[in-house]
Order: structure tokens, then C-alpha cells, then sequence
């Protein structure tokens, strides 16, 4: 697999990985429109956003979105957060995961981060487990307030 930066001719790909669970399925709208390519655009015109794709025969399937965030906290540390990682259901169990996420460990070592933090839904058992073999740890409990008007 190769790592690349995510190109907006690649949303229809990222949706589609993103879609690719029930969980996705509620989220995500099945095509493109103007609210992705109005985030991809802010996300690809900031330095501290890096949205990569993995590629297969020049197929698109794994992504993720790797942010770098300044704090104080931590004698002013650095860190970097994974978002959205997703790897294709029929590709996954081949290691494709594991390269993603060295390859975003390596972009936060050089980036000069001292953490590196993601989250994950609940629901994400199977997730979980990979991140935990990964050298996770599930230190902290996260909240989220939903803004979204129904």
C-alpha cells in the first residue's frame, strides 16, 4: 500500500470508506456534495490538517485524518490526533492498518509532537482491539455534545 495526500477527486472514495459499517452508514451521505468539499478544502488549506489516503492498484482503501494541536498542558506539548481512520472491510487483516497508523506515528515524531491521541466510538469493538495491539491505551473517557439540528 502506498501513502498519499487525499486529493478532492478522492471524496467519493473517503465517503464511501467511511460508509463502509452500519455505524458510517448513519453518518455519512452516499455522494459528494458542497458541505464535503467545503471541509476538504479548509482541511487541505491548513499546515496542521494532513488527510492521507492508502492506495492498492491505484484503489483507494484506508484513510485518515491526522491533526497537529498546540497546548499548553504538557510544558506546552504538541499533539497529534488521529480522526476518521478507516481501512476497506475486504482488505482488512492484511497489515494495511498497521502501516497507516506507523505512518501517522512517524508524521507526529517529526512534527515534534509528545502524544499521540485518537478516539473511537464505542461500538468499535474489533477497532478497539487494534489500537490497544497497537500500543493504546484507553487512558481517558471523551464526551461529545452534538450541535446538529434534527
Amino acid at each position: 500500500m502506498s501513502i498519499r495526500s487525499a486529493r478532492r477527486s478522492d471524496i467519493a472514495a473517503l465517503i464511501a470508506l467511511y460508509r463502509d459499517d452500519d455505524i458510517g452508514k448513519t453518518r455519512d451521505r452516499a455522494a459528494p456534495d458542497h458541505a464535503y468539499e467545503t471541509a476538504f478544502d479548509a482541511i487541505e488549506a491548513d499546515p496542521n490538517h494532513r488527510l492521507v489516503v492508502g492506495e492498492i492498484d491505484a484503489q483507494v482503501v484506508a484513510t485518515l485524518l491526522l491533526s497537529f494541536l498546540p497546548g499548553l498542558s504538557r510544558h506546552g506539548a504538541w499533539r497529534a490526533q488521529i480522526e476518521s481512520m478507516r481501512v476497506a472491510r475486504a482488505v482488512r487483516g492484511q497489515g494495511l492498518g498497521t502501516a497507516l497508523l506507523e505512518w501517522a506515528i512517524d508524521a507526529a515524531k517529526r512534527r515534534g509532537c509528545m502524544l499521540v491521541q485518537l478516539t473511537s466510538d464505542q461500538r468499535r469493538s474489533d477497532a478497539h482491539r487494534f489500537y490497544e495491539s497497537a500500543g493504546f491505551h484507553p487512558t481517558h473517557v471523551g464526551f461529545k455534545l452534538s450541535l446538529e439540528t434534527p
